[in-house]
């Protein structure tokens, strides 16, 4: 909190020498140690207990290594309702509990609970960890077992409670505690009072600044200080349902209740002690509430703001600001206030002039005294007598209620006149009232809602002659009235919280859940219950409750669910809500989203939109990230807000041009990180110029420069295609810029259009944030800009491995810290049966990861609550020298283990156990410290909690371990389809498609292409050998290599034409083989293998092919076996008669034969017509002709009339021409599927309305387009798109305009996600 430095310099300067005689210390010493005995020499009164076995066996007699009496406290009954007290006489210091047994017995406790406080009431439980609530005991009668607490504790009051004591003998027990005086400064409120202090003068500012306290109350809302300072801007520290917020304020003409800056802390209305401190540092301030901390960013307007007065306990504002707590003023006890060590409260007492005190302040603690009891179980229950008063027909119930639970039974009775029963409970978190007869409910009252947020509430039921009424939270609350009374007597028995389980039925039922919480005011007829006489069985009875205190623990505060996923808890538990967060798990600790491109192709995923957690588990936020896989990578491409090529005109008011570059849905850190784990990144960036320099003269100052690198950045005087720092281009690189004398073409100042373009390397200055450029004032200046994307591709983390060839091998690194969440990742490939992955050891935790058997993975560890264990088992054998993925996670909830796909197999937590990890050895990886069962095989990408271990740096340096491990394609070698063919590389491994005819990452993108009448392709298969001027005919030898005894085809078509020819190769020697649809619409395969034969035709059964529809045909010969298959029908099987072999071919041409010579006048014709359709996928045996005439134009492909590559080989003849660069909006889901990626993402609202308008208005006109061209002519052929580029309005003069330059973020991903 900002607290200022105007003023108290005065009060420094008029008490400085003073207050180092008058203050003191509040509390002990820095200096002094706090373990002397403090229960040894206390008198025989500090000593109470529940009960004791005799005189002899009293609780004065409970000081350790003291024989008197018989040796030590034993209660009359062993049982988990006894209890020893002692009163320390004075708050004091503990900070550690000693055990003994009774002595010269068998008597002794082995697990215990400590209760603390102030008052001899209000007891709390002090628990280790913040969830294990148990001591550990002795182990016999005389040895002295002394616990240190984890912080130490004020109170005046100890009690114990035995849990487990020797079976063989009693409850027997001889105590100490250690620790020193406290002493403090106390201050009482009384809700209507407070204090204010006026910082009149600045004192020297400090580096921190720091306000600290105590506080204790029973109210839940209240206002504990409010610090004004100039310009009407207020901090002030509220409680608010029993949570501290932090709001800040300005402008006191603003009816806003502030805003709100950080809130911390829960239950803190508790009545005990809880601390805070508020400290101010130059950026933040940070709030701590007891054990926990919260850091916040101050307003700017902030940071140079000082207090001019602080008030305490209430808002004294001398501005018009509103009030965050209206009327609600502090009502409890403050303890050490200190500003900065100033302690005001000392302040107060000696009446200093600069502070006022308004309303009755005390300087001591008044500590209303309030019994609580706690519903604990299933078991719990409070049975209570009726009154005599009740004869008179009035009968009033009221109680107060605190619970996390949705349900629970409050309060039951039978109603013998009414043959009823009475049941007042909660359910679906209100509260309702439930009369039943005979297993039917006769009247049903309900009031109130949300009544399980851990807040008190109070409920009243009150009977009158002629009104029942239930009342919530009075005023605020809600009522519900009904006519009929309840005829309660004395003989009634009231059942609070459950049931008795020994109780007969009829007496007490309770069809609903029992309560789980606390209760408090338990009032009949305005008479509060003496819940004391309860406890010592002097009124009514009860089971499993804690009497005199509350037990409730908000397991929310702080939460355990990471990521931002909410928190919910009932009574023993909670769990996480993680559907919005991007993570999962039981405490929403792992990513469900890979951490880059690289890893999502390797999952088999295609190009798009992805969400990318470059840290895994760590805090980075995910990332929507377009992924580009391209054959052998995978790119991630990051846009910004300006990729477009801009244009920029002199201006002689302009002295310099400059443009920012913001990264779309990208913070700091992302960008960052994904740059860090990169194996390369670059970023385009082009000049265009005329008459406008670029870097000057190499002796000159630059005339423009860029800014990129991490944080701000770094002005970069060197352009793309050059070296950082050189001042040049690229073409000064190489030596061939258009001006030797300039290291830039642009730099030679021609007064015509030049550029300077090329692509930044260099991680370290990446990425391009701003550029400035100089030389645009001049007239007739002219220039344009462009600043692509930000590319990378790569993982180093992916690809980090490590080869272990001895078991006795292993890689050590630092200590693991994962205490309270741990998630371990990895992939490994082995042909050992067994062995361990890795290994942490402490004192007594551990944790490990180790192949137990060939299909059995087994992630055990040890938290304190002893080994546990959690294994898989697999169905297939893991030694198979594939890359198989491990993951294991442990939390405060859970533990899990998941290999593969296989299902995950989990181990819950203890509901009260240890739950820190705590962890002092080396970290082994690939064995352990005993060089026992070692593991032979390759890790890889091991990270633990999102940080990846650099295991090929370590394995450099380790003998027995080799950096790297290659064979990837037994792995991953099944994502190459099509034929494509995987090949190994260092870090992965890439698909050759050239055998295939498809393309893609993994050869699985159809290469189609529509088909006008007049194209042709035709793929020369041989060219002949040049023949001498006297030969009259090739000799048959030219062509012999060429010569087939069978062929494999296979291509896909679509197209409303018949007759058609789809596809013709031909021979030197007049031999041909055409496949084509008929005038039937059937296919027909022609054979003419010898030219002195018949053509041998073969036809299908299959009908309607000129449909319109997209078929698939597979054709297959072997000699004179023939097979074709059409789509999912039957195979169809042929013999040819002729000869089998098809010699010395010429060429292969798809779509108009140019040369039809030595067709038959029938095929001829057809020949003639050309194709007008789709074709897609074509292969004949090794040679894909449409993929090599699209992609290759300069090879073996001779091309006539235009040809484009289209998408008309979908599936869909709706999206023919739009599925390769256009996605229905609808098919994006609601919530992300990782391993689905999200196309074409739209990045505002006002793209998706426009987006989603478009495509209605393109699919309803494509479906008219559609039904009209069919309804008109079944057999009207396809209509090519032409694409025009729109132009520059200054084109001629603009030259180097291109489609690569005009076009957006967009289209720049299309037309890189099919190359």
């Amino acid at each position: 909190m900002p607290v200022g430095s105007k003023g108290v310099a005065g009060i420094t300067a008029f008490i400085g020498s003073l207050l180092l005689l008058l203050l003191g210390s509040c509390g002990t010493g820095a200096q002094e140690a706090c373990d002397g005995p403090l229960v040894s020499s206390l008198p025989p009164s500090s000593f109470r207990s529940s009960s004791q076995l005799s005189s002899s066996h009293g609780p004065v007699f409970a000081k350790v290594n003291r024989r008197e009496g018989a040796g030590g406290w034993s209660p009359l009954v062993s049982d988990r309702y006894q209890w020893l007290e002692v009163d320390l006489e004075r708050r004091t210091q503990i900070t550690a509990v000693a055990t003994q047994g009774r002595y010269g017995s068998s008597d002794w406790l082995t697990a215990y609970l400590l209760m603390f406080s102030d008052t001899g009431h209000n007891w709390r439980q002090h628990r280790q960890e913040d969830s294990l609530g148990a001591f550990p005991g002795n182990s016999n009668a005389d040895t002295v077992v002394q616990y240190k607490l984890d912080q130490p504790v004020i109170a005046r009051y100890l009690r114990l409670v035995p849990l487990d004591w020797n079976p063989t003998g009693r409850i027997g027990l001889r105590l100490e505690t250690y620790g020193c005086r406290y002493t403090s400064d106390v201050a009482n409120f009384d809700g209507s009072s407070s204090l204010v202090f006026r910082l009149s003068v600045r004192p020297s500012r400090t580096a921190t600044e720091t306000i600290s306290l105590k506080f204790k109350t029973m109210r839940n809302s209240g206002t504990l200080l409010h610090a004004e300072g100039q310009r009407d801007h207020s901090l002030t520290l509220v409680l608010d349902k029993g949570r501290l917020l932090l709001y800040h304020q300005q402008d006191v003409s603003s009816s806003s209740g502030g805003q709100l800056l950080v809130s911390l802390g829960s239950l803190l209305d508790d009545q005990h002690w809880h601390r805070v401190k508020l400290e101010r540092l130059s950026t933040h301030i940070n709030l701590t509430v007891d054990k926990n901390t919260q850091q916040v960013h101050i307003p700017a307007e902030l940071s140079h703001w000082d207090i001019r007065q602080l008030s305490v306990g209430a808002v004294q504002s001398h501005g018009l600001q509103k009030p965050i707590l209206s009327n609600r003023n502090f009502h409890g006890c403050l303890e050490n206030l200190l500003y900065n060590e100033l302690n005001l409260i000392d302040l107060t007492k000696h009446n200093n002039q600069q502070v006022t005190t308004l309303g009755n302040v005390t300087f001591s603690c008044a500590e209303p005294v309030s019994v609580a009891v706690t519903f604990t179980d299933s078991q719990s229950f409070l049975q209570l007598p009726g009154l005599p008063s009740w004869s008179s027909g009035v009968v009033a119930v009221a109680l107060q209620f605190r619970t996390w639970n949705k349900a629970g039974l409050l309060l039951t009775f039978d109603l013998p006149q009414l043959e009823s029963t009475v049941w007042l409970y909660l359910s679906e978190t209100r509260l309702r009232l439930q009369i039943s007869k005979a297993g039917r409910a006769t009247l049903e009252l309900s009031a109130g809602s949300g009544l399980n947020d851990g807040q008190w509430h109070s409920v009243e039921m009150i009977s009158r002659e002629d009104c029942l009424s239930i009342t919530v939270d009075k005023d605020e609350g809600a009522t519900a009235h009904t006519s009929i009374p309840l005829p309660l007597t004395t003989a009634n028995q009231l059942f609070f919280g459950g049931c008795p389980a020994q109780l007969n039925s009829r007496e007490c039922t309770n069809p609903f859940t029992t309560f789980q919480g606390c209760m408090r005011l338990v009032t009949l007829d305005d008479q509060t219950v003496d819940l004391i006489k309860v406890q010592q069985r002097l009124l009514g009875n009860y089971s499993h409750l804690q009497i005199d205190m509350c037990g409730i623990i908000d397991r929310c505060s702080p939460s355990h669910c990471e990521h931002g996923g909410r928190c919910i808890q009932s009574w023993s538990t909670f769990h996480c809500n993680c559907s919005t967060s991007g993570y999962t798990g039981a405490t929403c600790h792992s990513s469900t989203y890979e951490q880059s491109c690289e890893a999502y192709k390797h999952r088999g995923n295609t190009s798009g939109h992805y969400y990318i957690d470059v840290d895994g588990s760590g805090p980075i936020k995910p990332q929507l990230i377009y992924c580009n896989m391209t054959e052998d990578r995978a790119w991630m491409v990051i846009q910004h807000n300006n990729t477009e090529l801009n244009r920029v005109h002199w201006s002689p008011e302009r002295i310099q041009y400059s443009a920012h570059f913001d990264y779309y849905d990208s913070e700091e850190e992302q960008l960052l990180a994904i740059i860090s784990q990169s194996e390369h990144c670059e970023q385009s960036l082009s000049y265009h110029c005329r008459k406008s320099r670029l870097l000057n003269t190499p002796e000159g100052a630059p005339f423009s420069w860029w800014v990129g690198g991490p944080g701000s950045g770094q002005i970069q005087t060197y352009w793309a295609g050059a070296q950082p720092g050189s001042r040049q281009c690229a073409c000064g690189l190489q030596d061939d810029c258009l001006d030797s004398h300039h290291d830039c073409n642009c730099d030679a100042d021609y007064d015509q259009w030049t550029n300077d373009s090329g692509v930044l390397t260099h991680k370290e200055s990446l990425p391009v944030r701003s550029l400035v450029l100089g030389d645009v004032q001049r007239p007739g200046s002219e220039a344009a800009y462009r600043v692509g994307p930000l590319r990378c591709h790569g993982d180093k983390n992916f690809w980090n491995a490590a080869f272990f060839n001895k078991e006795t091998s292993y890689l050590h690194f630092p200590t693991f810290h994962g205490e309270l969440n741990a998630d371990i990742s990895f992939l490994f490939k082995t042909t050992s049966s067994s062995g361990v992955f890795l290994e942490n050891l402490g004192i007594k935790d551990f944790i490990r990861i180790e192949l137990r058997s060939s299909s059995e993975v087994v992630f055990s560890f040890d938290v304190g609550n002893g080994p546990l264990e959690v294994r898989v088992k697999t169905s297939v054998p893991l030694n198979d020298d594939r890359w198989h993925s491990v993951r294991a996670e442990r939390n405060v909830k859970e533990a899990s283990l998941r290999v593969d796909e296989f299902p995950a197999a989990t181990q819950e937590a203890p509901a009260d156990g240890h739950i820190h990890l705590q962890l002092n050895s080396q970290l082994f990886i690939g064995g352990t410290a005993s060089r026992q069962k070692g593991f032979r095989g390759c890790i890889r990408s091991l990270q633990l909690n999102g940080v990846t271990l650099d295991l090929e740096e370590r394995a450099k340096i380790t003998p027995g371990v080799r950096p790297g491990c290659p064979g990837h394609c037994s792995s991953y070698g099944s994502l190459c389809q099509n034929q494509g063919r995987c090949v190994e590389k260092t870090n992965g491994f890439s698909c050759d498609c050239g055998p295939s005819a498809f393309t893609g990452a993994f050869c699985h993108k159809e290469v189609s292409a529509s088909f006008k009448s007049t194209m042709s392709i035709a793929f020369v298969l041989k060219e002949p050998y040049e023949l001498s001027g006297n030969s009259s005919a090739p000799s048959p030898s030219i062509f012999s290599d060429m010569t087939l005894r069978g062929e494999n085809i296979s291509l896909s078509f679509r197209t409303l034409q018949s007759p058609a020819l789809l596809l013709y190769v031909h021979s030197f020697y007049k031999e041909y083989l055409a496949l084509l649809i008929n005038e039937h619409d059937e296919l027909e395969l022609r054979y003419k293998l010898h030219s002195s034969r018949d053509v041998e035709v073969l036809g299908s059964r299959v009908m309607n092919l000129a449909d319109g529809r997209l078929h698939t045909v597979t054709v297959r010969r072997l000699a004179d076996a023939v097979s074709v298959q059409i789509d999912q029908n039957a195979r169809e099987d042929f013999n040819l008669s002729s000869d089998v072999e098809f010699s010395s071919m010429k060429s292969l041409i798809l779509g108009r034969v140019q040369e039809s010579d030595e067709l038959d006048a029938e095929l001829a014709e057809l020949a003639a017509l050309g194709f007008t359709g789709c074709l897609s996928a074509v292969r004949f045996n090794s040679i894909s002709p449409l993929k090599a005439a699209l992609l290759h134009p300069d090879g073996d492909a001779v091309v006539t009339g235009p040809l484009v590559q289209s998408s008309c080989g979908s599936s869909s003849p709706a999206k023919s021409y739009t599925a390769e660069t256009t996605h229905s909006l609808s098919d994006q889901p609601g919530s992300v599927d990782p391993g689905q990626p999200l196309v074409n993402a739209i990045r505002s609202d006002s793209a998706l309305i426009g987006g989603v308008i478009a495509v209605v208005i393109f699919v309803t006109v494509s479906a008219l387009a559609i039904m009209a061209r069919f309804i008109c002519s079944r057999k009207e052929t396809y209509r090519n798109q032409e694409v025009k580029a729109a132009q520059p309005d200054d084109g001629q003069e603009f030259p180097f305009s291109s489609p690569a330059d005009s076009q957006g973020a967009a289209s720049e991903n299309q037309k890189e996600y099919f190359i």
